[in-house]
């Protein structure tokens, strides 16, 4: 199992797990069985380039552990996916879902390809021919996949369509993240984004401060980033950064996000945005604001840049983008570190609501999501939160040690821990 556990972000996992673990005196033979993934599926993707050549990818799908549920979690397209990253994200799902308290297990996948340089046409092939080699391992019951990194809603809907062609109807439960017409769900493209911004607020509850007397800075301005900032824009906070591949901008007076939006739908790009100045992603993570949104990749903040950082608050919209040693450090300091599992769970908060509406065919109003995935994030954070006072913990070991409790009670009672 090595060469599933060696990666950095795997065994920044696992310290969070032991220190969680120790903190609430886990059952060993629990913990043991946490630390390592059910299954991993390695797969040779073969897709016909545009030209007619053949060009063969690898791809993955690490299932962790379903205690819970059907495994659930994103499907990646990027250049640097690798199977010990996916099998991290796989364990981060199986805690997030746990903390949020939702009947699921964790799962994640990818395929090591640079998405930006494939057309739509080998975008639909290269998704097509995925979901046929890993079709055997998800179901509406199984394991059910959403986007991620460099996939969206429509490759959802290949998926959806691909896996159908094989029962001869529509099984729309098998991916969340589809398009409202064939199945998905009001809210879900924004959910993540939202979901951070609620979470932001109950943060800046904690210091008697609200979103309208705050500032923020958002690194990482995609699916997760440009949500959160017009949520924030929208609840009047001040918005004073937002940045992406290019770099960053920065207006200490705060942004205009939609004048911000209408630019990079314009340009592609945030680079070259006239009514700010131009920052690099590494001196956003360093600006005075009250919370400091990392909605990029993992490993942001580290041993090597923490001390820089003057945010009172970091909320993670990314899957681990402050390490365990910066987390301790900013701790000291009296930073509030709002970890992944907890802070960027709007997503499949939302996922869960569309597999479920799509299971009994009922579907909600924008508004109806709206306010459930609220109530869901703000009862995770109050849980959180209490336990972190009563052990006088930070909040990510206190999240982890929220969702190891469920776990292990689950695991207890289906005979899986002794």
């Amino acid at each position: 199992m090595d060469f599933l556990t060696n990666g950095e972000l795997y065994q920044n996992v696992l310290k969070n797990v032991s220190e969680a673990g120790d903190l609430i005196n886990i059952n060993e033979n629990a913990l043991e069985r946490l630390k390592y993934p059910r299954r991993a599926i390695t797969v040779s993707v073969p897709l016909r380039m545009d030209n007619d050549k053949i060009k063969t990818l690898t791809g993955y799908r690490v299932q962790h552990n379903q205690t819970l549920g059907p495994f659930k979690g994103g499907l990646r397209f990027h250049q640097d996916v690798n199977v010990s990253e996916v099998a991290a994200l796989s364990a981060l799902m199986t805690f997030k879902n746990s903390l949020l308290n939702l009947p699921l297990g964790g799962a994640k996948g990818g395929v090591c390809v640079n998405p930006n340089e494939l057309s739509s046409a080998e975008m639909q092939r290269l998704t097509r021919s995925f979901t046929s080699e890993i079709g055997p391992f998800i179901g509406p019951d199984k394991d059910i996949p959403a986007p991620d990194v460099g996939t969206n809603s429509q490759t959802m809907a290949w998926m959806l369509d691909t896996y159908s062609a094989e029962f001869g109807f529509a099984q729309t439960g098998v991916v969340t993240g589809k398009p409202v017409e064939i199945g998905g769900s009001h809210g879900r493209d924004s959910a993540t984004g939202l979901g951070v911004i609620f979470i932001c607020e109950k943060a800046l509850a904690t210091k008697n401060k609200k979103m309208e007397d705050s500032t923020i800075a958002i690194q990482g301005f995609g699916k997760v980033g440009c949500h959160a900032a017009m949520e924030a824009f929208n609840l009047n906070a001040k918005v004073v950064a937002v940045s992406d591949i290019s770099g960053g901008i920065y207006n200490p007076k705060g942004l205009n996000i939609p004048d911000v939006l209408k630019y990079t739908s314009e340009n592609g790009v945030l680079k070259g945005y006239p009514k700010a100045e131009p920052v690099s992603n590494e001196e956003l993570l360093a600006l005075d604001v009250d919370i400091l949104s990392p909605c990029a990749l993992d490993n942001a903040i580290h041993s090597g840049n923490v001390s820089q950082v003057k945010a009172s608050i970091i909320v993670e919209g990314a899957n681990g983008p402050v390490t365990s040693e910066a987390t301790h450090h900013l701790h000291e300091n009296g930073v509030m570190v709002v970890p992944d599992i907890l802070a960027n769970g709007g997503g499949v908060v939302v996922s869960y609501f569309e597999w479920v509406q799509d299971i009994v065919w009922l579907f909600w109003s924008a508004e109806e999501v709206r306010e459930k995935l609220k109530t869901i994030m703000y009862r995770s954070f109050d849980t959180v939160w209490e336990f972190a006072q009563e052990s006088n913990k930070d909040m990510r070991v206190s999240a982890m040690a929220v969702s190891l409790r469920r776990l292990e009670k689950a695991m207890k009672l289906r005979g899986l821990a002794w």
